[in-house]
């Protein structure tokens, strides 16, 4: 994949497969809402979950196992975080979720062979929930990351083009420093230091020539890769940034509306996360940002898919995009 007169390269994109195992499913589909103590919170994610994001979070499987059969023939696949449903919110650390995780790994290897590339997602590492307040980060699941194959960095290139993968959760660790355990906090920051000497050393040693296909699970991340030297000397070599996480265009598209509100701080901490994200968002468009949604979708708009990318390795004509749109 070297050679800048060779053929058209074709890169398979997926994002936010949320698959969950037998482990996961016995816990039963409203997992969610069962971590819920108040009840009228809890009614407003019934009705949220309902009409708008998904009914039923493991109807994503079958939604999987049909990708697998379906999905074209590519020369690189790039499968952008969360393999889990991670219904413990506590990542892979979580002995279900890591089934799910290892599972679903295990199929798109068999699947996508040697040419699969995995990027990690915040689900691998923990979350707290939007809801409940339940979960976070825990080293254990990162080093589960590790263990199960996954990169925190890495890069394919093919001609003039710079395909290059980075973990978002270590990235955004300033913005998400809360989910994380005090006592553990040292070593995530230990790891992030890490992490972001390997994005200043990949960026520097990117040929002013080539063009950058830049995969991000969670655009979080974006503002903080804005702030190191050796990514704004290539940003205008970024053609686009791939992300997942928002699982819908819609949502995209309310973000870079509300970009650049002010952070709201008296209506409680995920509502200061959110909005302090959404305050940051005007700093994504450098980037190019361009979302693969959820494989599923989402409830409200059925909009679930994939995308198959062409690329010329001259990098004479931009990659071109086409979406899959793959309805449940």
């Amino acid at each position: 994949m070297n050679n800048a007169n060779a053929n058209p390269v074709t890169v398979l994109i997926v994002s936010d497969i949320h698959f969950a195992g037998a482990a996961e499913r016995a816990r039963g589909s409203d997992y969610e809402l069962a971590a819920i103590e108040k009840p009228l919170t809890r009614a407003v994610a019934r009705a949220y979950r309902h009409h708008v994001w998904m009914r039923d979070p493991f109807a994503r499987s079958p939604q999987f196992e049909r990708f697998l059969k379906e999905a074209p023939t590519a020369d690189l696949t790039v499968v952008n975080g969360d393999y889990t449903s991670d219904s413990a919110f506590i990542g892979l650390s979580d002995p279900a979720a890591r089934e799910s995780a290892a599972e679903c790994l295990e199929k798109l290897r068999k699947r996508f062979g040697s040419g699969l590339q995995l990027v990690t997602g915040d689900h691998e590492a923990g979350k707290l929930t939007m809801f409940s307040g339940k979960g976070g980060m825990r080293l254990a699941s990162w080093q589960a990351t590790l263990d199960l194959g996954l990169k925190t960095l890495w890069q394919a290139t093919a001609g003039n083009y710079v395909l290059l993968a980075v973990a978002s959760p270590l990235i955004a660790l300033p913005a998400n420093l809360a989910d994380t355990l005090p006592e553990e906090r040292a070593e995530w920051e230990r790891l992030r230091t890490a992490h972001m000497q390997e994005i200043r050393t990949a960026f520097a040693a990117i040929r002013p020539e080539q063009k950058i296909l830049l995969f991000c699970h969670d655009p979080t991340a974006l503002p903080f890769l804005a702030q190191e030297e050796a990514v704004r000397q290539r940003m205008g070599q970024i053609e686009h940034t791939i992300i997942g996480h928002l699982h819908t265009n819609l949502i995209l598209w309310k973000s870079r509306l509300l970009s650049g509100i002010p952070p709201v701080s008296f209506l409680g901490r995920n509502v200061k996360k959110f909005t302090t994200a959404l305050h940051q968002a005007r700093l994504w468009r450098p980037f190019k940002v361009k979302l693969c949604p959820a494989l599923a979708g989402i409830e409200l708009l059925n909009d679930g898919g994939y995308f198959t990318v062409e690329l010329d390795p001259a990098a004479r004509r931009p990659a071109e995009f086409t979406f899959h749109p793959m309805p449940r």
